[in-house]
């Protein structure tokens, strides 16, 4: 028989990381992101996202797309594209943006990165790679280089995080300001860290050669052995991230480009994001329509909601009864969040309503019957959870 591997091209790729965490994923919890395996969890959701709110923790982000953009039409290029003012990023600092089409729908959320007056990095959930390209039409000095798979990332979250990096030998680390950008040397190459992350708490991202990945990582665990380091994964994320109110692409929004219903994808007001939207600036992909949106209002809102009793409204719809006279919208993501000891979700409420009564409808099993609970929501104006430690600087030391 043939030892040729027909499936080969088939299979999802290992990450930089992959020997390490094979070893500590002790319940073989794997998913898929982007062509590349990925935890879902390694031991214990509920464990993990303790360790992030108490101690640290590092989640794999190599799987995340990653384009360095380059040359002297590349700030100009990128103010074309996203919607935020290129112009007020500063020299070794990121900046969360959007992109929308010419309709104002968002195709995707992500971070870009200043490395130098000509030389970005974008970073972002979903492959871009055409719309990047299609965005530098006209500009004669710009190129875009996927470094995906050669730039490893691994996210470090938690309040021990300062702590860890300084023990590790990053000297003025607790200097960094949030979305901030440092370089240390490590191997004969250079480490970057970016004080960013997905969980809403202290911490960083650490940016490597994809070479380097494994002495990073044994570098990193034992620097933090004494500080209660541990691998999480995608669901203890989620948790964290809806306690940060961040959104979720396929689950709280649908990327534009990728969405098949009229106007089941957003735009940046829908998702309470009309803050990243800078008018003031040149031309830019979308302007016309989300001027247009911004003066007309929201057809819909991403609202953050505190609901009664402790059911999550996973999947519920929304109505403005009790008495479900009429439905107004449906819960995106929700969570008895262990840190806010409160009931919180994300829903998407036709804007008309927002001023009313909202119930949720919730059903739950239990020994494998349904139960049904309808339930008052109260809007939540700001995120569920910003610790003081997500901003401070320096970091309290531990």
């Amino acid at each position: 028989m043939s030892n040729v591997d027909r499936y080969a091209g088939e299979r999802l790729k290992l990450t930089p990381f992959y020997p390490r965490e094979q070893e500590l994923n002790i319940r073989d919890a794997w998913s898929s992101w982007n062509g590349y395996l990925f935890a879902d969890y390694y031991y214990d959701t509920e464990y993990e996202y303790f360790c992030i709110r108490n101690q640290c923790g590092t989640y794999d982000i190599c799987p995340m797309q990653k384009y360095e953009i380059s040359g002297k039409d590349a700030e100009a290029m990128l103010n074309r594209m996203i919607t935020r003012d290129m112009g007020k990023l500063g020299m070794n600092r990121v900046m969360y943006t959007v992109w929308c089409t010419d309709e104002g729908r968002v195709i995707d959320d992500g971070t870009v990165f200043k490395l130098a007056e000509d030389r970005f990095m974008l970073t972002c959930g979903s492959p871009c790679t055409a719309w990047l390209r299609k965005s530098a039409y006209g500009f004669g000095d710009v190129t875009i280089t996927d470094v995906s798979d050669t730039l490893a990332g691994l996210s470090f979250q938690g309040p021990t995080t300062c702590a860890v990096l300084k023990k590790m030998g990053l000297e003025g680390i607790e200097n960094a300001k949030a979305f901030d950008i440092m370089y240390f040397p490590f191997q004969g190459e250079t480490l970057m860290v970016s004080r960013t992350g997905f969980t809403g708490d202290l911490g960083y991202e650490l940016w490597i050669p994809s070479e380097l990945a494994l002495d990073l990582w044994d570098a990193l665990y034992a620097a933090g052995e004494d500080y209660g380091i541990q691998p999480y994964g995608e669901a203890a994320t989620d948790m964290a991230r809806l306690e940060a109110g961040f959104i979720m692409p396929y689950v709280d929004f649908t990327e534009a480009l990728k969405t098949v219903y009229f106007e089941h994808d957003q735009t940046p007001f829908e998702l309470q994001l009309g803050w990243l939207v800078d008018f003031n600036k040149p031309n830019f992909s979308g302007r016309a329509a989300l001027l247009e949106h911004k003066q007309r209002g929201p057809k819909w809102t991403l609202t953050r909601l505190n609901i009664e009793g402790n059911w999550p409204a996973e999947d519920a719809i929304m109505y403005d009864s009790k008495g479900c006279k009429t439905e107004i919208g449906y819960v995106t993501s929700a969570l008895w969040s262990p840190t806010i000891k409160s009931n919180i979700a994300l829903a998407m409420i036709r804007s008309e309503y927002l001023n009313g009564e909202l119930w949720a409808e919730i059903y739950r099993a239990k020994d494998l019957r349904q139960y049904r609970r309808m339930a008052r929501a109260t809007i939540v104006k700001k995120p569920f959870f910003t610790p003081a430690r997500a901003r401070a600087t320096p970091p309290a030391d531990f």
